[in-house]
């Protein structure tokens, strides 16, 4: 027997399968596992549709602001400011500001100015209206993603969905305590506002209807925790979630739960001005439209950090800073279409898919052993490791398995032994030419090198198309397929070239071709 580095790369490779697929197959506590998709495990399958006339609004509000802000760091004293849900508009008292003003708003994205005497009006191009739509999908679909990641569901799919629409599939949602954990998380605004009260009117917020509210420019909001109690605060928020860089859950005296938050730059400077200018009245910490808590301001508050209270569980607490962590949502989601994926479906496709599987297998197994021999034999060997290399990559990549990728392992089945069969030719070929067995298979291998780097080669980049412009299933499918490609290289090219190079002295010395290589005596040296 000849050893070579070709049977030691086998070997590795062999121990590599073995060690990283057994944790999947025999259900080990340790060790990386494939997750199963939704269509194998079940889960939940969710249509949502995106609010994208409100992200239009917000996008208002917050230029609105931004017009506040500057106009009180700059001394510039104005008059009737409103704003509805397409324009802000105000009146400068003092004329001769209106040319630093005009060039302040422009500055700003997408904004159209008119100017008439001392009246400012400002808008959105029809441009940024539509820019603001499809950028609050785009966020929407981001924010999802990095929700449920943080979450700790595996391999979640959200995807767009023709040109409003947004998909989400998680696997593993097998209870209603789940499922409503997930959807909670999922359509959460986290919309953070820190607002000032209006100290002047709070004492009549109980006899004051919305419009009377809104005519002091107001708004009236809720209390988080008692909604009888009712809070009169300023429309324009001081500052939003938009410039939060971190939300963590944190403990009060009392260890009981809170969310720490942090401010940009920008947030912690317009934080410390107002809290500056502000100290004896209070300030009220807004989420998703409803008052956590009004604190009395007592000093300046530098470093932009602060806290939200409220009655939460530790569990409410984490999933309330995950949303707020992975940013508010520019504009509301709601649900169009929900489907559950019971366990039992996922059962029945997995024992289809086993014995698709089983039953490829079987077929390619018999047919390589009568046609090809030993040959067959060391090619079945080779397709058996190869399905181990497989799984061992998968579970090491922690990758998630569907139907489609199963698909995917089926169809690699035929195309693993497709290498073999060529080699196994390109042998018979140098055989039948009378060339010594050690050479023929040496150049059978040579031979079929091209042939098989081509269309391997090939089928690589066809499933990297694959990935990077499909979703979910189709992805699964090319990744599947992919490690199958892989691994049939190294299996096939290397490792059953090292089995011959085992067993080339003995099939020199025998020139049994048939029981080698299935050639007939007729056609054999």
């Amino acid at each position: 027997m000849k050893f070579s580095y070709r049977i030691v790369i086998f070997v590795v490779a062999i121990l590599f399968g073995i060690f990283y697929s057994a944790p999947t197959l025999l259900q080990l506590d340790s060790g990386k596992k494939i997750t199963l998709g939704l269509d194998l495990q079940g889960g939940l399958h969710m249509l949502l549709g995106v609010k994208t006339e409100e992200a239009v609004k917000s996008r208002i509000k917050s230029i609105a602001s931004s017009i506040k802000h500057y106009s009180e760091k700059k001394d510039i004293l104005i008059d009737e400011f409103s704003f509805d849900e397409s324009s802000v508009s105000f009146t400068l008292l003092d004329q001769e500001t209106a040319k630093d003003v005009k060039a302040y708003i422009s500055a700003i994205t997408g904004t159209v100015v008119a100017v008439d005497g001392g009246k400012v009006s400002v808008t959105l191009s029809k441009e940024e209206v539509l820019r603001t739509e499809q950028q609050a999908i785009s966020q929407a679909i981001e924010t999802i993603r990095n929700r449920l990641d943080q979450f700790g569901l595996s391999e979640p799919i959200v995807a767009k969905q023709g040109e409003d629409k947004i998909l989400v599939e998680l696997a593993g949602i097998k209870t209603q305590e789940d499922e409503q954990r997930a959807r909670e998380l999922i359509s959460r605004a986290a919309k953070l506002e820190l607002m000032a009260v209006d100290e002047d009117r709070a004492a009549r917020v109980f006899s004051m209807s919305d419009a009377d509210a809104a005519s002091y420019a107001d708004v009236i909001l809720e209390d988080a925790q008692n909604p009888k109690i009712k809070h009169l605060v300023h429309d324009i928020p001081i500052l939003d979630g938009t410039m939060l860089t971190d939300a963590h859950v944190g403990f009060d005296q009392n260890n009981r739960p809170l969310i720490n938050f942090s401010l940009n730059a920008e947030g912690a400077e317009i934080f410390g001005d107002f809290t500056g200018k502000s100290v004896g009245k209070h300030l009220a910490v807004v989420l998703d439209g409803k008052v956590y808590s009004a604190p009395v301001i007592n000093e300046r508050i530098g470093g932009g950090s602060g806290q939200i209270s409220g009655n939460y569980t530790i569990e409410e607490a984490k999933d309330l800073s995950i949303a707020l962590r992975s940013g508010s949502l520019l504009a509301p989601i709601y649900l169009l279409e929900k489907r559950s994926v019971g366990p039992s479906l996922g059962a029945d496709s997995i024992h289809a898919s086993l014995l698709a599987l089983a039953s490829g297998f079987g077929l390619v197994i018999l047919f390589m052993m009568f046609y090809y021999g030993l040959a067959g034999v060391i090619a079945n060997f080779a397709v058996i490791v190869n399905l181990f290399i497989i799984l061992g990559m998968m579970s090491l990549l922690g990758a998630t398995l569907t139907l489609p990728g199963m698909a995917g392992i089926v169809l690699h089945i035929g195309l693993a032994v497709d290498a073999n069969i060529i080699i196994n030719e390109r042998i018979r070929e140098g055989l039948r030419a009378k060339i010594p067995a050690g050479r023929a298979i040496t150049e059978g291998y040579q031979k079929a090198m091209r042939a098989i780097l081509d269309s391997n080669i090939t089928q690589i980049l066809a499933c990297t198309i694959l990935y990077v412009y499909g979703t979910g299933a189709i992805q699964g499918f090319a990744v599947a397929l992919s490690l199958g490609i892989i691994a049939s290289m190294i299996t096939a090219i290397i490792g059953t070239h090292g089995v011959y190079d085992l067993f080339t002295s003995r099939i020199e010395k025998n020139k049994n071709y048939t029981l080698w290589f299935g050639m007939s005596r007729r056609k054999g040296a």
